[in-house]
Order: structure tokens, then sequence, then C-alpha cells
């Protein structure tokens, strides 16, 4: 098989090749994919610092004509793309298609930022003094994306680092680098110079720590564990450096008495299950007032018992595989833990068989659970979710914020005033009112309080904080 290579430098450089393995058909090799080293990342780097003078003066019509140009590409091979992902990460082929049509949103809209770069000319409170407010490009961007939205996280980190001028080191999860790469290529054919994107797959151990240890990394976005995000952080003090950091969630959705019992249940099918659990921004904990309680379960677990776990390239599945043994064995382990600490299992918990040999699990509910047990404290980041019975609004509201983290919180009502005071008190922050948790639009910030963020939010305009820095000129006049 052809094995794809890293990017550095403007060339594709060889090395040892890890399989790319279909966790819907275990079977299936995606293809072999470079296995990088410290080495490559530190010759990466190099790269990008030495490119970094020339695209950081770079026009603004330039930087436009590439990020539409691949932003265009994408959305021209969505379906493939698509297929691409589903085959590599086990999301159903319809939500793959879209995260791509995502992807090609995002490098749409940060090809229009590019021309609309601003600053400020401000007068002085002295006499004949002129102040220029602007923003600078960082310097070379280490970027590291997650396995669970394999082309839309890199987008949303790649396009706005080359819209202000930034030049790249990427390493994307070792689980997912077929997507990475694709990505990686229409850029580097779109025509960005040698050495501003650079991509270096590999394991986290080696290319990871070495983008840690390099002083000439001037600024590291992260998105992954809340362990490895602690890494970074420290790193990146050590040196100074600028760090922005998306970890984890336990993201409540309310249900009061007063919902419309439909919108609720699908609210949170989809914000717990779909995506088989594995997003950021999954329900994972359900709290539910007492007036609603039972009705509620009864109709989730009907909607459950609907719902088709299968190949994510299968018509018809709504649910894909988890996306490996491991994060297998971690939502099993979970699933036992919560038996253990004596929530109730109402439905699910069992391994499948299909057609193909996958990691396939149905979706887990379990009700009776208490806030304080581990399946309600701990991400999972599995089809995974524990279901709290709350006697009225103000305990939902309590125990929605009873948490290490702050990511996203939804609430399923029909009062004005009670979706009124959640979205002013939630410490969240992302606030949905009968809507999923999981899904927000290209063009508005991302990002959460507490354990699950730290530094500027990512995506849309708000991306400015991360990629640039602030600089005031002043002029005699």
């Amino acid at each position: 098989m052809t094995i794809y290579q890293n990017l550095i430098a403007g060339e594709w450089v060889g090395s040892d090749a890890t399989k790319n393995i279909n966790p819907s058909d275990t079977n299936e090799v995606v293809g072999l994919y470079a296995d990088g080293t410290a080495e490559d990342t530190r010759n990466a780097i190099a790269a990008a610092k030495a490119a970094f003078p020339a695209w950081s003066r770079s026009g603004i019509w330039e930087r436009h004509v590439i990020l539409k140009k691949a932003g265009d590409e994408i959305m021209a091979r969505k379906d493939e793309l698509g297929a691409l992902l589903a085959r590599e990460e086990g999301k159903t082929l319809p939500e793959a298609i879209g995260e791509t049509i995502r992807a090609s949103q995002i490098f749409e809209f940060f090809a229009g930022e590019a021309l609309r770069l601003a600053g400020e000319v401000i007068p002085s409170v002295r006499p004949n003094i002129g102040v220029e407010i602007t923003r600078d490009p960082l310097g070379v961007i280490g970027i590291i994306t997650p396995w669970n939205f394999p082309i839309a996280i890199p987008a949303w980190k790649i396009a706005p680092a080359l819209c202000y001028g930034n030049t790249i080191v990427f390493k994307p999860a070792e689980l997912v680098p077929g997507c990475s790469w694709a990505i990686v290529d229409i850029l580097h054919r779109a025509g960005l110079p040698k050495g501003v994107l650079n991509l270096v797959m590999g394991k986290g151990s080696l290319v990871g720590q070495a983008m840690l240890d390099s002083p000439d990394v001037t600024g590291i976005t992260f998105t992954g564990s809340t362990g490895t995000g602690r890494r970074v952080a420290s790193a990146s003090i050590e040196h100074n450096r600028k760090f922005q950091l998306e970890m984890g969630g336990k993201n409540p959705m309310v249900v009061l008495d007063d919902a419309d019992l439909a919108v609720a249940v699908e609210a949170a099918a989809n914000s717990g299950f779909f995506s088989t659990g594995q997003r950021c921004t999954a329900s994972s904990r359900l709290i539910v007032t007492e007036g609603i309680h039972d009705k509620f379960v009864a109709a989730l677990t009907e909607k459950l018992k609907t719902l088709v776990v299968d190949n994510a390239m299968k018509t018809g599945t709504h649910i894909g595989p988890v996306v490996d043994e491991k994060q297998l064995k971690t939502d099993t382990d979970y699933i036992e833990i919560g038996r253990k600490e004596g929530a109730k299992l109402a439905f699910g918990g069992e391994l499948i068989t299909r057609e193909t040999p996958g990691f396939y699990l149905q979706p887990t509910l379990f009700t009776e659970a208490t806030n304080q047990m581990r399946i309600s404290r701990e991400e999972i980041f599995g089809p995974v979710v524990s279901l709290i019975r709350v006697k009225d609004y103000e305990e939902a509201l309590a125990t929605a914020n009873d948490t290490p983290f702050g990511l996203s919180a939804g609430i399923a009502t029909t009062s004005l005033k009670h979706a009124t005071h959640f979205k002013r008190n939630s410490e969240a922050g992302m606030v949905m009112v009968n809507l999923p948790t999981a899904g927000v639009d290209f063009h508005v910030p991302f990002g959460g309080r507490k354990g699950s963020s730290y530094g500027p939010r990512e995506q849309g305009k708000y991306a400015a904080e991360f990629y640039t820095s602030v600089k005031t000129a002043y002029t005699l006049a």
C-alpha cells in the first residue's frame, strides 16, 4: 500500500508507517500513514520558523485565495472525504459528510476574514501624537488535534492560524491521520509556500513532546484529554509560550416538568448518543425533574430501542462503532462501575456483533444515578449516559453546575422564565435551549469554563485573540 508521508519544508518525507484501521471493520486497513520522529518534528519547527518572516508579511489576497481554494476543494470532495472520515473514525456517513461540509465552511469563513483584517487609529491624550493599534501574527503555532472530529477541529485551528499570518507544525491524533493528511495535501496544492504548513504524524510521546520542548514554538493550540492539557500548560509556561486548551466535559441536559416531551427526548438522544457519545459537548448527564421523570425515561428508552448500531458506512445506521478497542474497554469499565455504584441499567450496556468485526456497543442509559457517582462526574467519552432525578428547577440548576467541567449545557423547557434564568446562571461556556448540547455553528465562538477550557475562544472572529498579538504604536505628527 502507498505510505502517506509527512510534509516538512514543502516536501513529502518518508518514514516508518502505521496502519489506520477501520473501527467498523477491523479487517480493513484504511491506509498506511507515516510515523514521525522527534527529529522530524524539530525539522518541521525549523522550517516553520524559516518561513514565518515572509508569510507573516504576505498579502491578504494571497491568503484569501489559498484558504478559499482549500474550502472549495473540500466541499467538492465532501462525499469522498466524508467516507474517509467514517471509515477511519466510525462516525456515520451522514454525520461524517456533515463534518466535512463544516470544515469547508470554516475555510470559507477565514478566507473572508483575511480580507477583513483591521486595526484602530486613535488620538493620544498628548497633542500631535497618533496611536495605531494593530494585530501581529504570533509566530510558529503548534497544533495538536484529537480523534473525534478529524476534519473539523484541524480546520478550525489551521484556517485562522494561516489567515492571521502564522506558520504551523501540525500533529493529528494517531488514530485518525487520514483526514488530516487530506487537508494538508489540499492546502499544499492550493499554493502555500514551503514551510508554512508542516505535518508530522506520529506518537504524542515523540512528536507532541518535541513540540512542547521547543522554544521556537510560540503558541500551542490543543484539544484533547484533561491530563495531556495540563502537560501542555506546564511545558508552555516554562517557555513563556501562549497556549490554548480545549479539554473535557461532563455536560448536563436539564429536563423540566413543562418540557415538550418529544423535543426533550430528541435533544437528549442526540446529545448523549449520536457520534457514539464521542463528543466533548455530549450530554452524558440528564437531570430530570420529578413530574416528568417517569414519562421521560419511558419515552427515551423507546427512542433508544429504535436506534440502529452498525457499520458507519451502512445506510440506516444511527450510531457507529466506538473508535478503538482501548476506548471500548473504557466504556465497558464505566458501565461496570455504574452497576457497582448502584445506578440502574435501564437500557443497553452490551457489546454487539455485526456482519463486520468492529467495536460495537449498545447505547447505555443508567437511571437512579446521583451526581456524586463516578459515572456522573468523570468524562467517559462513549455512549453512556446517567440520569439524575431532582425535585425542581432550583435543584436541577445546582446539580448541573456541580461539576469540575463547564463546556456545554442544555435545558428542555417551555418556560421563558426558566430558559432565561438558565442561560444567565449556567456555569458553561455554551448553553442550548430545547436543542442538543452538541453542534455549534462555524462562525461563533467555541469554548468552556472551569476544567473544560483555557485561553481565548476558538472559531469565528474570536480566533484572532489567540492567533495574534496586539501591538500599540505611537507616532509624533
